[in-house]
């Protein structure tokens, strides 16, 4: 049995077997996972294989299984991929924090997060895959984590009274909210519009009590 689809007491990240070093490899490497995400859009991920991943990006099946032991860890590798692009994102707003107009800060971003799950479907793709067996799922979890941490510090001057570890559950609840949300807004038959507006209400909501209770503390 594939280990990536066993329940493990102790979940362990899914990681390439190795990451690329040279311009070369990364080369390959970028094809690969570039060539994953266009074959995601196609057939979805149950139809999804490393043969042809490797046929897509025209290269040898036993370069792909160096970096990669399975479709699995291919997944997740885009899963975290999409996640650092998304912190980068962040990093170029999180200079409006604190602001006393984050209000405003925060419809932008959640615009400008939206525009991203729009002009590219591999998001969605990736998401639901992740969802696939408990290892992805593990590794989604560890993925959310690790961008709730910047969300952690961003949050700082907004509650300033609050202890970390709440201030770390806020940023988890609000990381794992906007995610599950973007991707339900691109399901087909829903109002992506519809879908982003609520999720805004929910932001706004959560943070101006959040807001409140620091300022009362």
């Amino acid at each position: 049995m594939d280990p990536a689809l066993e329940v493990q007491s102790d979940p362990q990240e899914l990681m390439p077997r190795k990451r690329p070093t040279q311009e070369r490899s990364r080369r390959k490497f970028d094809a690969l996972l570039n060539a994953s995400r266009e074959l995601l859009v196609d057939v979805g991920f149950e139809s999804f294989t490393c043969e042809e991943v490797a046929a897509r990006a025209d290269v040898p099946i036993g370069t792909l299984y160096q970096f990669f032991a399975n479709k699995y860890v291919i997944v997740c590798e885009l899963n975290r991929q999409d996640l650092v692009g998304v912190q980068q994102e962040l990093e170029a707003f999180s200079g409006e924090v604190p602001s006393l107009d984050w209000l405003r800060f925060l419809n932008t971003f959640v615009d400008h997060m939206a525009g991203l799950w729009t002009s590219d479907p591999s998001r969605r793709e990736v998401w639901l895959a992740m969802q696939s067996t408990p290892s992805t799922r593990a590794t989604g979890v560890i993925h959310e984590k690790q961008f709730a941490e910047r969300v952690t510090r961003m949050l700082a001057p907004l509650t300033p009274h609050t202890p970390h570890e709440r201030r770390t559950m806020m940023a988890e609840v609000l990381v794992h909210v906007v995610y599950s949300m973007l991707n339900f807004s691109v399901q087909d038959g829903q109002s992506h519009a519809d879908a982003v507006a609520e999720l805004k209400r929910l932001m706004v909501a959560y943070l101006l009590v959040a807001e409140k209770e620091a300022r009362s503390k």
